[in-house]
């Protein structure tokens, strides 16, 4: 997607906020415009910035998450996308979240890879909301992309995998921009051919990568792309 999605952080814990914005940091899609450590602070930052993407905490020093979203306008909060980031699980946090327009809810701890999954959705989303804008009519899985809260679940990688290097392989396979071989992605990264290649095998299967056989004088290479 080639519109860079603009996102503010609010959350209470000044390192839990850093390493956040790290991580939305890397990825090629969004970028970090603010950081918000109460709910004034959050209701300052949203009403000014306008963003595209809101991580949200709930418990925050003044009052919650859930305060900011009832505090800010409907045209705002339906201009953007929420994810709830907490530690807050009851029943009713997470059902006043949905009747708020949270749709995207990670409980504390969770997997780095478990935030890239809602990242990835959001920015499927909001593409096909601005594509629609121009006129198109949505398909029925664009409105069931669109309306359910999130439409895959995060499944860890296979045994043998690695939780962290395989978000490592598929940045760098984002970061490449083109097609590239195992053995040229193993080199970015610094692994062996064969271990890389059990990576990208793997984001193939989740669809989070792309294969193309490139054909030459004998056998066929096999190209990887990141998925669109």
């Amino acid at each position: 997607m080639s519109t860079i999605l603009r996102v503010v952080i609010v959350e209470d814990d000044i390192g839990v906020a850093l390493i956040n914005r790290e991580f939305v940091s890397s990825h090629q899609g969004f970028t970090v415009v603010g950081v918000a450590h109460s709910g004034g602070e959050a209701l300052e930052l949203i009403g000014r910035l306008k963003p595209d993407v809101v991580l949200l905490d709930f418990y925050l020093p003044d009052f919650s998450g859930l305060e900011v979203l009832s505090r800010l306008s409907p045209e705002l909060v339906s201009s953007m996308e929420v994810i709830a980031v907490t530690a807050a699980r009851d029943v009713d946090s997470v059902r006043l979240a949905r009747a708020r327009g949270v749709r995207h809810y990670l409980v504390k701890p969770f997997m780095a890879s478990a935030l890239f999954e809602r990242l990835e959705e959001v920015a499927q989303q909001i593409d096909t909301v601005r594509r629609s804008s121009r006129g198109r009519l949505l398909d029925q899985r664009s409105v069931d992309a669109l309306i359910a809260s999130t439409a895959e679940r995060y499944a860890p990688p296979p045994k043998g995998l690695s939780e962290v290097t395989l978000q490592r392989v598929h940045l760098a396979l984002q970061a490449a921009g083109t097609d590239v071989s195992a053995a040229e992605l193993a080199e970015l990264v610094g692994m062996s051919r064969v271990g890389v290649r059990r990576y990208l095998e793997h984001l193939v299967d989740i669809g989070r990568a792309t294969l193309t056989p490139r054909y030459g004088g004998g056998r066929p290479e096999n190209r990887y792309s990141a998925a669109s």
